[in-house]
C-alpha cells in the first residue's frame, strides 16, 4: 500500500521539463514547425508542469509565454558547434531540470541527467550529401546521434519507418522508442482567399496549370529526377501544358538542380519562387493541380499532409515513411529512382478529373488525422513515463 501511494506521488509531482527551442520557428515545416507546435500545444495541453525553453537570441526575443510555469532562457550556441557542447551544456546543468527533451540528435554530450530526444529522420546516415563529406564531420555526426539515444531514457521517433532505422541502424532497443506522428496547422485549408491566391500567382509569373514542389534542394529529395520526369511529361505526342513551381533557397552544394533544367530546355516552365512565406506557401498548395512529392527518403514528410490538407491531389514516392504517413487510398504513388514512371503516374492523375476529385476527399479527410495537439499530448505521457 505504501508502495502504491509513493508511486502515485512520485507521478503527480510537478516536473521541470527543459526543451531544447534553438531551432524553433512558426513560419515552415521542419524541425523548426515540430518545436513551435510543441511549445505551443504543451502550454494548451499541460496546466501542472513547468517549462525552460532554451532559444537562440533572436527567437528568444519574440517569443511571449502564455502561462507563468514557462520560462525562456537565451542560448547563444550554433548547432553543431563546440560552442553547442560547452556553453549549452553548462547551462543546461545550471537549469537543474528533472527532464530535457532534446528536440532533435544534436544533444551535448556529456550531459548525463534524464532526457528525452526526438529522432526525426536518419537523413544523414543514408544520404550523408555534399554538406557532410569528411571524415570528421561523419564521426562527429554518429558519435553525437549514438550518444543521444543511448543515454536519453525514452525515443521519439516521428514514424514507424524511423523506429525500424533506428533499431536496425543504431540498435536501440525497440521498448525504448515511442512513435509520435507530427501534426497538420489548421492554417492549411482548402478554404481559398481568391484574391489573394491570383496575386501570388501573378508575382511569381505562373500562368498555367502546374505541379508543386515544396522543400530543400538536397540530393535525397530527388529534385532532378523530378525535373526529368517533367520534362518527359511536358514533351512528346502526349505531352500536357504545365508549369513546375520548386519553391525553397536555391542551395549552391546543388547546381544540377538548375542545370538539369537548362539541359532538359524547360527553363520556360519551371518556376523558382525561393523561399516563400507560409501565407503563400498555403496559398500555392491551394493552387496547385497537383503536389509532388519525389524524395528517396523522409523521417515523417510532412509536405505531402499539408497539400492534403489545402485539397490538392498528392503523387509521391513509394520508399521509406511516404507511403506509412499518406496512406494507402489517398495518394498515388510512383518510384522515384525511374522518372518515366514518376511522369506516367503524374500524367494519370493529371488527365482524370474523377481521380482527381477521390485523391482531393480521401487526403483531407486523410491529414485530418494528423493533429498538433495529439502530438503534444502523447509527448507529455512520455514526460511522466520517464519520472
Amino acid at each position: 500500500m505504501f508502495f502504491i501511494l509513493t508511486l502515485r506521488v512520485t507521478i503527480c509531482r510537478t516536473m521541470r521539463i527543459g526543451i531544447d527551442a534553438r531551432m524553433y520557428s512558426s513560419e515552415f515545416t521542419g524541425i523548426g514547425r515540430y518545436v513551435y507546435e510543441l511549445i505551443e500545444n504543451l502550454q494548451a495541453v499541460d496546466d501542472k508542469n513547468e517549462y525552460v525553453i532554451f532559444m537562440n537570441p533572436e527567437e528568444f526575443a519574440k517569443f511571449e509565454p502564455k502561462s507563468k510555469r514557462i520560462r525562456k532562457v537565451m542560448v547563444r550556441a550554433h548547432h553543431y558547434s563546440f560552442g553547442e557542447q560547452v556553453s549549452f551544456l553548462r547551462i543546461l546543468n545550471k537549469a537543474k531540470l528533472d527532464l530535457m527533451h532534446f528536440t532533435h540528435f544534436n544533444v551535448p554530450i556529456f550531459y548525463r541527467r534524464p532526457s528525452v530526444v526526438t529522432i526525426h529522420d536518419l537523413t544523414l546516415s543514408f544520404y550523408p550529401g555534399k554538406k557532410m563529406n569528411s571524415a570528421i564531420h561523419r564521426f562527429a555526426y554518429n558519435l553525437v546521434l549514438r550518444n543521444a539515444v543511448r543515454h536519453a531514457k525514452k525515443v521519439i521517433a516521428v514514424s514507424e519507418n524511423t523506429k525500424v532505422d533506428l533499431i536496425e541502424l543504431l540498435k536501440v532497443s525497440p521498448g525504448k522508442i515511442e512513435v509520435v506522428y507530427e501534426g497538420v496547422s489548421d492554417k492549411f485549408t482548402p478554404k481559398k482567399d481568391v484574391e489573394f491566391n491570383a496575386e501570388v500567382l501573378k508575382k511569381y509569373g505562373i500562368g498555367k496549370a502546374f505541379l508543386l514542389y515544396t522543400g530543400v534542394w538536397r540530393g535525397h529529395k530527388n529534385l532532378v529526377n523530378l525535373i526529368k520526369s517533367f520534362a518527359i511529361l511536358t514533351g512528346g505526342d502526349s505531352a500536357v501544358d504545365a508549369q513546375l513551381v520548386i519553391t525553397g533557397n536555391e542551395d549552391p552544394y546543388y547546381p544540377e538542380v538548375k542545370r538539369t533544367v537548362k539541359e532538359l530546355g524547360v527553363e520556360h516552365a519551371v518556376i523558382f519562387p525561393g523561399m516563400v512565406s507560409e501565407s503563400e506557401l498555403i496559398s500555392l498548395y491551394q493552387s496547385a493541380k497537383l503536389y509532388v512529392f519525389p524524395s528517396l527518403y523522409e523521417g515523417f514528410g510532412l509536405p505531402p499532409l499539408e497539400a492534403m490538407r489545402c485539397g490538392t491531389p498528392v503523387v509521391a514516392s513509394k520508399t521509406a515513411c511516404i507511403p506509412e504517413v499518406c496512406g494507402e487510398d489517398n495518394a498515388l504513388y510512383f518510384d522515384p529512382y525511374d522518372p518515366t514512371e514518376m511522369a506516367d503516374v503524374i500524367q494519370r492523375v493529371w488527365v482524370d478529373e474523377s481521380l482527381q476529385k477521390d485523391l482531393h476527399e480521401h487526403g483531407l479527410k486523410h491529414s485530418l488525422k494528423f493533429s498538433w495537439e495529439k502530438m503534444a499530448s502523447k509527448t507529455l505521457e512520455i514526460y511522466e513515463s520517464c519520472v
